[in-house]
């Protein structure tokens, strides 16, 4: 028996203007059709149509990490302050993280992610190998503080979110319990009915030696992509590497020192010598967690700051101001070379050692030539931080890369022992002896997989949800008087208990066309119209995705109906 929905008694009320902030498919599709509804910036209430599809991802969520071995717990989401310091993610956080006082003064917060929680609980319940390897998980809602909230549920300061956690006792039981999560959330993503990507991540401040995003491409997206076209390499843009061979430094002259004056960017530089902007070096100064740093790359590329940010993360990243500038005669704006700078020094690989620039001399209005990476100047770190464009080779087989916008649902990580080092998570070993437990983390954005799901399904008319997901099975119109309505409800009541769920409109008063309009508009996948042909028993199937129609007799749509379910 499955549960019949009445439109005239279920609290939903569809829009026939979008919202005037809203950006995206899925911020103007889930509020015209009512499935969300704004409480604040970033804020949402979940309606029931919303709360049906939420829960039926959920549902598939829930199904396929028990079918793993996963254990479903409920973490608190107020939190202490204490275990988030002990990390170092108190501060790492920043201004993302929800703190409150309690009335004795107490520092807490609302939990972002809860590594530090799991690691807690598991030391306190396990003590032995025998106890391990284990699982753990929950279906909870979490909170960042963004500071620009927006595409409606796609991008919220309260989200909900799969969150699990293995623990074992070896990396090659860490790597067993990451496989499971992989192949699980693949059955997940499949049957939700979601296009996605697997793509090589950094871990940035999880940590961990291996991470792995699972990215749905949409053009409202927020993550970049590459994908080759000739193999199955793929990868956010933030982990894409560039394989560079070293070259031959013996070929290049001494280093020349130019008189360059108002050269002050690249641009000016290569106009000014005739030389093309990747013969340049160019060097961006910034503070890394407050110490000023040089990174090089190409004249004719752009350092990533998100990507150099991810690699040196927990450490802050931010731009020099003309202010750092001040007691420092080696800085020299727009004139910074490598060759003699005092200053830490990354590059991208790109800056191959034997390869030679046109850079600054580190010189008001002076640049040199033949600066050459390994014999004038050394690299201190190499980080892969240019922005990625269309065509660079692929890292794997050297093809040129597509680059695509997508929405990340899901992360895995092989955390390693981060957690388990900073709270002393050991358990008795085989040998009588403790072992440090490692770790592993995986998140699923089930609130966000709802949008995701619009942004890839919706058409001009509506939402279009995949049968897994959506709120009903059928969505019967009564389209006409009241011998229309009594048969749709007659119907509504023989399918729910045939076990399909049924959303029948049966408001009085409502035209045709409001009914056929709001059937494409809430988007469920098949709408059962019941209109003039009801009084010689023949009603009309439609599938909402293809359009295609039917008239069929009512005891032929009712056995279809029950079979596809």
């Amino acid at each position: 028996m499955a549960h019949v929905q009445r439109m005239s008694t279920t609290m939903i009320k569809t829009l026939r203007d979008d919202p005037a902030d809203a950006e995206t498919a899925s911020h103007k599709l889930l509020v015209r059709a009512g499935y969300v509804r704004r409480t604040s910036a970033g804020v949402w209430t979940w309606l029931p149509l919303g709360k049906k599809v939420l829960d039926n991802v959920s549902r598939v969520v829930r199904e396929e990490m028990d079918a793993i071995g996963g254990q479903e717990v409920l973490l608190p989401a107020l939190l202490p302050k204490e275990p988030y310091e002990a990390s170092g993610r108190w501060e790492e956080y920043g201004d993302l993280l929800f703190r409150l006082k309690d009335r004795k003064g107490a520092d807490y917060l609302l939990g972002p992610t809860h590594e530090e929680i799991f690691t807690l609980t598991v030391k306190d319940q396990c003590t032995s190998y025998k106890d391990l390897p284990v699982i753990l998980y929950q279906i909870q809602t979490k909170y960042r503080d963004e500071a620009r909230p927006r595409s409606g549920v796609l991008r919220g300061r309260e989200f909900q979110m799969k969150d699990s956690y293995s623990f074992d006792t070896t990396d090659e039981g860490l790597a067993e319990s990451y496989r499971l999560h992989r192949e699980a959330y693949t059955r997940i993503f499949e049957r939700l009915g979601l296009d996605y990507r697997v793509v090589s991540a950094v871990s940035g401040a999880m940590g961990g030696s291996a991470s792995e995003e699972f990215l749905a491409p949409a053009g409202a997206g927020e993550d970049t992509f590459v994908d080759c076209p000739a193999c199955d390499y793929a990868a956010n843009t933030e982990a894409v590497t560039a394989v560079v061979a070293p070259a031959d430094p013996s070929g290049h002259g001494p280093v020349e020192e130019l008189d360059t004056p108002d050269t002050p960017t690249i641009e000016t530089l290569a106009a000014h010598l005739g030389v093309p902007a990747s013969a340049t070096l160019k060097n961006l100064l910034v503070k890394v967690d407050g110490e000023i740093t040089a990174v090089g790359v190409p004249g004719d590329r752009e350092v990533d700051l998100g990507k150099l940010g991810e690699h040196l993360a927990p450490a802050v990243v931010e731009l020099v101001t003309a202010e750092d500038f001040v007691g420092r005669p080696d800085l020299v704006r727009g004139y910074v070379g490598p060759q003699g700078l005092g200053v830490r020094y990354i590059a991208d690989p790109r800056v191959a050692p034997g390869t030679a620039w046109v850079t600054g001399a580190n010189k008001a209005d002076t640049h040199a030539r033949n600066v050459v990476c390994g014999r004038d100047f050394e690299v201190d770190q190499y980080l892969d931080v240019v922005v990625v464009e269309p065509g660079d080779p692929c890292p794997r087989c050297g093809a040129g890369l597509e680059i695509g916008r997508a929405i990340e649902i899901g992360h895995i990580f092989q955390l390693g022992r981060k957690y388990a080092d900073a709270f002393g998570l050991d358990v008795l070993g085989q040998q009588g002896k403790p072992v440090r437990v490692t770790m592993g983390s995986y998140g699923i954005g089930v609130s966000r997989a709802v949008a995701a799901l619009a942004e890839q399904t919706h058409d001009e008319s509506g939402l279009c949800w995949p049968r897994e997901v959506a709120p009903a099975d059928v969505h019967i119109v009564a389209a006409g008087k009241a011998v229309q309505t009594e048969l749709a409800l007659e119907l509504a009541e023989k399918l729910g208990a045939a076990g399909v769920r049924v959303l029948v409109d049966d408001r009085a008063g409502v035209s045709p066309g409001v009914k056929f309009t709001d059937a494409e508009l809430i988007g469920v996948p098949t709408i059962l119209v019941v209109g003039r042909g009801a009084a010689s028993g023949v009603v009309e199937l439609k599938d909402r995705r293809t359009g295609t129609r039917e008239e069929l007799p009512v005891d032929e749509a009712l056995t279809r109906l029950a079979a596809a379910v």
